[in-house]
């Protein structure tokens, strides 16, 4: 048997890389961070726990970039929902929903991420976090900024800051209330991306602003 090319290895290793990945999204948001183990990890991707150590440095390096892919992979599928739009309104619009989505829909995964995130080891920067970041920057150009640079932070900080308020234990204020500072913030009519009742939730369910009616739903 011939020896296996280098592409041909690397696509085996970002398949197994994903696959750990999205063990780590499934094991924490089924159990929490402190019962899921890497050995847990390793199991459910069926990967040899010694390649997480190989990939990550450690469990809660793991965490992050596991939710940075889950929010990447979600808000790059709301962006690109049918119909599709090249409508900045729109499209941010789709965003903030997208990511308020995840915070109802994945409250035990997204508390564990953003309680990481306040830690000392603080903002890991890896491969999803930049895929991310360079879809949510791609989102201000759309909207028409006329300075990304103050735009693209301020806009991921305005979504931490919400995701944060809807996941408060104890006083966590309501997805639709911090849905209407932004859009207000933003100048979005309310019937943009997918309002409050409408199904399915996290910003996936189609849209269109044809008509009266349709955009009145």
């Amino acid at each position: 048997m011939s020896p296996r090319s280098p592409s041909v290895n690397e696509e085996l290793r970002r398949r197994s890389r994903e696959r750990l990945l999205q063990a780590t999204v499934e094991l924490v948001g089924e159990r929490g961070y402190e019962a899921t183990t890497l050995a847990d990890i390793a199991d459910r991707a069926g990967s040899a726990r010694g390649l997480v150590s190989y990939y990550f440095p450690g469990k809660r390096q793991l965490l992050q970039s596991a939710v940075h892919r889950l929010m990447h992979r979600t808000l790059q599928a709301a962006l690109e929902q049918e119909p599709r739009t090249a409508d900045g309104e729109e499209l941010l619009a789709r965003a903030i929903d997208a990511i308020l989505g995840l915070a109802r829909d994945q409250p035990v995964l997204m508390r564990t991420h953003m309680a990481g995130i306040l830690q000392a080891d603080g903002f890991v920067r890896c491969p999803e976090q930049q895929h991310l970041a360079e879809l949510l920057r791609d989102t201000v150009v759309r909207h028409g900024s006329l300075d990304v640079e103050s735009d693209y932070p301020l806009l991921r900080a305005l979504l931490m800051g919400a995701v944060f308020a809807v996941l408060l234990p104890g006083a966590p204020m309501p997805a639709y209330a911090l849905r209407a500072e932004l859009f207000q913030r933003y100048g979005l009519p309310w019937e943009l991306g997918v309002p409050p009742g409408d199904e399915p939730s996290g910003g996936t369910g189609p849209v269109s602003r044809s008509s009266p009616a349709e955009s009145g739903r």
